[in-house]
């Protein structure tokens, strides 16, 4: 039996976060060949899988976390599914994307590689959802870290994702998820010299590390918004949406 030292993890989540990321990189490096007609097709079947799940990993996320209300997740997830894809499937991610003759200026899309992703206790299937989207739309892998408490519905709508992914002509291995719960493994993750940008979706904490890694990173933490209503708008129906926007899914937004 290994003595462990303290505060030492087990080596499995150390382990898993080797071999998890070694499996996304093998596969990036195969869909980075895929045209831009292959990443989308890969990409609407994606959005269309988890918008028809919306209602059960709504579900699962409340009976999991304890945290929201089952019929905004579910808005939740459609909005990071359905409405995600809306928003990018005109975008072009693969080869030139721009050129300007003028100035002699040819710009040419390149994925990053894998993309440490790090998932909230407080929207753990969209967040998921809409992070698989967008990596798998510019050619990236992605390694997801869920939340401690959220991690079986995080797997959940990362399986229905990938499932879709592959289906649909993916190489198998592009998105991996932690299954152990070790801040040590997130931190190593996000760390590790083959993941190339970090998405970071939590507590100030966690989004400051994101920012100490060394690598790119976008970081989203909790806020506390404030609201400026001009003086020439509808007062009540102001209100009315202040309230609703603050009060969705029990406020558990990162902008509420």
């Amino acid at each position: 039996m290994i003595q462990l030292l303290e505060n030492e993890q087990p080596i499995d989540a150390l382990l898993e976060v080797e071999t998890k990321v070694q499996l996304a990189n093998e596969a990036q490096r195969q869909f980075e060949q895929f045209s831009q007609q292959q990443v989308d097709k890969i990409v609407k079947a994606m959005a269309d899988a988890a918008f028809k799940e919306a209602q059960q990993l709504a579900q699962m996320a409340v009976e999991e976390t304890g945290m929201g209300v089952v019929a905004h997740k579910k808005m939740k997830n459609e909005v990071a599914s359905r409405d995600v894809y809306e928003d990018i499937k005109a975008l072009k991610t693969v080869g030139i994307i721009n050129e300007n003759r003028y100035k002699k200026i040819v710009e040419i899309a390149a994925p990053y590689g894998v993309v440490a992703a790090i998932v909230p206790t407080t929207n753990p299937t969209s967040t998921a959802i809409f992070k698989s989207l967008i990596s798998l739309k510019t050619r990236n892998g992605i390694v997801v870290s869920p939340h401690p408490y959220a991690m079986k519905c995080t797997q959940a709508a990362l399986n229905i994702c990938e499932k879709a992914a592959i289906e649909a002509g993916a190489p198998p291995g592009l998105i991996q998820c932690l299954t152990q719960k070790s801040i040590e493994a997130t931190a190593a993750l996000m760390r590790h010299p083959q993941t190339h940008v970090i998405l970071a979706t939590g507590g100030g904490g966690l989004v400051r590390a994101a920012y100490s890694s060394g690598k790119p990173a976008y970081g989203v933490g909790p806020g506390n918004v404030p609201v400026y209503i001009e003086k020439s708008d509808k007062i009540n129906v102001a209100l009315k949406h202040i309230v609703d926007s603050k009060s969705l899914d029990y406020g558990t937004l990162c902008a509420t």
